[in-house]
Parts: C-alpha cells; sequence; structure tokens
C-alpha cells in the first residue's frame, strides 16, 4: 500500500481542489499520512496569485524534493495555480519534480501519481496517461464546472467550504487569476444543493459560499443572476445551522438578494465584499467597473436592509499611479465607512497582467507604507466593534479547545470566518466541537472576544 502526503497551499477555493484530490488518492488506495518525511510521494497544491504565495510554494516544493534527494520520499507532484501558471518553467525553478498536474487536471492526480511512484520503482503501473501528459496533466478550463463531491476534508468536521462556481469574467488588470482559473462557470443549482447534503452527512454545521465572483452565479447558465435563489434553496438543507457568503463582487446585488440574505433563518448576517479601492479614477485603471458612490449605494442597501450585518473587504494599496491624495481618500473613507473585517494587501507587480504595463509604479517601501497605515486606521474600527459586543449575548460556533490558555476554548461569532476573523475565547470547563451555544461577551482583547457560556433562563 503507497503512501502520500499533502500539502496545500491558498485560498479556499484551492482547499476545495485539494480535497477533491484528497478524496481521488484515497478512493485509489493510497494511504494518507500526516509527516512528508514518510511518505512515499508528496503531492504540493500551489497557489500562483502574487509573488509572496509563489515564493512560498517554491519554498515548499524545494524542501519536499530535498527530502526525496536525501532518499527519505519516492517522488514529488507539483498541483493546482502556480503549476499551471508556470508549467512551461516549474522544473527549471525546482529541479527534481517528477509531476505538474494543472488546475483542471486534479481528476487525474492518481495517475499521476501512479506514474510517478512507477518511474520510482514503487509501484508497478496500472492506469497509464497519455503520451502528451508524460511529464504533466493541462487540461483546458471546462465549459462545465466540476463536481467537488466525494471529498476527504481538511477542514474540521463542523465547518466545510462550498465552491459555487470556477474562474472569474471581470479581468481586473492586477488580477491573474483569469489566467489559471479560466472564465466564469457555474455550478448547476441542483448540483451545488447535492454537495450541500453531503457536506452536511458528513457532520458540516457551517457552509462557506466561495467563488471568484460569486454575484455573477448563475449568469452563464440562466442568463440571470440566481445567486439569491440558489441561498433560498441552501437555507432548507437539513443539518446546516449557518452559511457564509464569500467573494461577493460589488455587482448584482439586487433588491431580491438583500432581502434574501436578510429573511433566511441560517444566512448569517455577515458579506465578504472585496472592494479593493474607492477612489473612481484609480477603480477605472484596475477595471473594475464601479465607482466611490455605485459602491456606497450598495453598502447603504445592504446595511439598511440587513440587521446587524457585519462587512468584510479587501483593500489594495500602492496601485501604479495611485496618488497620496488618492491614498489618503481611501484612508478616510475606511475611517467613516466603518468596514468591521478588512485586509490590506501591498500591490504586487504580476508580469503576465495589464497593470504591469501601467506608468507610475510605487516604491516597495511605499506600499508597505501605506499598508500599515491603512490597518493601524483599520484596527481602530475593529478594536470599536469588538468593544460595541460587550455585554452582549450571542450564538458562537465552538471550533475546539484553546491550544494555548487550558480550561478555555476557541470559538467563532456569526460575525467571524474561519481562519481569517478574529475569534471568540470561550471560558468554559468542556465544550464539544462544532457545537453552537450562547455566551455572554464579558470582555474584548484587541480585536478578539472573551466570553462565557450564558446562564440558561
Amino acid at each position: 500500500m503507497s503512501t502520500f502526503a499533502f500539502v496545500s497551499l491558498g485560498c479556499p477555493k484551492n482547499l476545495v481542489d485539494s480535497e477533491r484530490m484528497l478524496g481521488k488518492l484515497a478512493q485509489e488506495g493510497f494511504t494518507l499520512i500526516p509527516d512528508a518525511a514518510q511518505a512515499d510521494v508528496v503531492v504540493v497544491n500551489t497557489c500562483g496569485f502574487i509573488e509572496p504565495a509563489r515564493q512560498e510554494s517554491l519554498g515548499v516544493l524545494r524542501e519536499m524534493v530535498e527530502l526525496k534527494t536525501g532518499g527519505k520520499v519516492k517522488a514529488v507532484i507539483a498541483a493546482g495555480c502556480l503549476a499551471e501558471k508556470e508549467k512551461d518553467g516549474l522544473r527549471e525553478q525546482v529541479p527534481g519534480l517528477d509531476h505538474l498536474v494543472g488546475v483542471f487536471g486534479r481528476e487525474e492526480i492518481a495517475q499521476a501519481v501512479e506514474l510517478s511512484l512507477e518511474r520510482a520503482g514503487n509501484r508497478k503501473g496500472r492506469k497509464r496517461l497519455a503520451t502528451q501528459d508524460i511529464e504533466g496533466i493541462f487540461r483546458p478550463a471546462p465549459v462545465k464546472a466540476l463536481e467537488d463531491t466525494a471529498r476527504l476534508r481538511a477542514t474540521p468536521r463542523h465547518y466545510a467550504y462550498l465552491k459555487i462556481s470556477e474562474g472569474c469574467d471581470r479581468l481586473c488588470t492586477f488580477c491573474a487569476i483569469p489566467q489559471m482559473r479560466g472564465k466564469h462557470v457555474s455550478k448547476a443549482h441542483e448540483e451545488v444543493l447535492r454537495e450541500a447534503r453531503e457536506l452536511a452527512s458528513d457532520g458540516a454545521r457551517e457552509l462557506c459560499l466561495v467563488a471568484q465572483d460569486s454575484t455573477y452565479y448563475g449568469i452563464d447558465l440562466y442568463g440571470e443572476p440566481r445567486l439569491a435563489a440558489l441561498l433560498r434553496d441552501l437555507d432548507k438543507v437539513e443539518g446546516i445551522d449557518w452559511i457564509r457568503l464569500h467573494y461577493a463582487y460589488p455587482a448584482h446585488v439586487g433588491d431580491d438578494l438583500v432581502e434574501t440574505l436578510a429573511k433566511a433563518e441560517k444566512i448569517v448576517p455577515y458579506i465578504d465584499m472585496p472592494l479593493q479601492h474607492i477612489n473612481d479614477r484609480v477603480l477605472r485603471r484596475m477595471n473594475r467597473k464601479t465607482t466611490r458612490a455605485a459602491t456606497e449605494e450598495i453598502i447603504g442597501r445592504l446595511r439598511a436592509g440587513i440587521p446587524g450585518l457585519v462587512l468584510r473587504s479587501t483593500f489594495l494599496v500602492g496601485f501604479p499611479g495611485e496618488t497620496e491624495e488618492e491614498f489618503s481618500e481611501l484612508a478616510e473613507w475606511v475611517k467613516d465607512a466603518k468596514i468591521e473585517r478588512l485586509g490590506v494587501f501591498p500591490y504586487s507587480h504580476e508580469a503576465t497582467t495589464p497593470s504591469a504595463r501601467l506608468d507610475g509604479a510605487i516604491p516597495e517601501e511605499e506600499k508597505l507604507r501605506r499598508r500599515d497605515h491603512l490597518m493601524a486606521v483599520q484596527q481602530q474600527v475593529a478594536f470599536a466593534h469588538a468593544e460595541s459586543r460587550v455585554g452582549q449575548v450571542v450564538p458562537v460556533m465552538v471550533d475546539g479547545p484553546d491550544p494555548e490558555l487550558p480550561g478555555w476554548h476557541i470559538a467563532r461569532t456569526m460575525a467571524d470566518a474561519p481562519d481569517i476573523d478574529p475569534v471568540a475565547r470561550i471560558k468554559a470547563r468542556s465544550l464539544d466541537s462544532g457545537s453552537i451555544i450562547r455566551a455572554e461577551i464579558t470582555g474584548a482583547d484587541g480585536y478578539d472576544l472573551v466570553g462565557k457560556p450564558a446562564r440558561r433562563r
């Protein structure tokens, strides 16, 4: 029985691909083990979005190849976005790789592992690849979204990511995702529901909906946005308690969607809406096809229509040509808009994107200064929001014991997505992971909350 280790890098959408590959390998009789140094083969699902992510992926790949060179691993496979983006040069950057599997070659991961181990003399070949696939498996972006069923999940059992579409039609000038993931392709409505029921039967109580552009869902299949209709049906899936919406591009946010988010029983009052900037000229150079006025109108309708809404967003600073005045406008807007959850990233020069041809490059140190300044502005907003929760009794989902504080548990309110948002530390003798309890918030610790189980009345 051959063994494999798996490293998943990048975003939750990539994690869904990883879980699908894990499931495929398990179905083919390979045994997953946690220690790469003890495995026959290591698969690394890479990220190729921006330079820091690429360097992280390259570092992990080189580390795995060193294990192979030292005789501890038989084969190393690079999969996912970096393999797709750098298919013609990745072997030169990481000598010793045994196989490459592109984003849409994931369904054939078992064949790639088989061939790699056969070459290493560790397994008799059972499944042959086509001649053109000997060095790598690269498939064109599908016209029909791939299914994400039969996954071997890497998340805790009580929450799961549910991908509702693949690819993106937006063509923002700074973004290379369409080059790696292709055009937008929605999953069929019934297929999403089938996957949701499968995840619920596997113990998931919270579904985090992910896509490159979730508000665009359905346009390619049905000729109109269908996110609201999908959410209404997901709201009826038995076993699910919380549904969380991520990557909602600020478009196609109609009254039907706002009303659905407000009235649904299981959809939490939380939206992840990447805005990237607020200045009109910068937005035009980014090809975001929106304006400050349109953004404020959408946020106003969401705030008015959904009681207690918490917004998460991301902003990009140091974009080519961004002036000090335009950055100051963004910082002032962040302070006034009070976006509760916010990530800020310095612009990354990507040679294959249209923004690489724009004038007005910003020095790296200035990009970092702007990032730090905007995060300092946001910190005051986030700290004030945390303080405003003190004294409230709110439902929290328990993620598990706090590894650093005995007698405490890590939990999340409806306002907090896994991994990226603050947490609530609950003092209690014993709480079941995945349980939803009512907690009294007794204090705030910076971004995080502190609390205890509320007394039953």
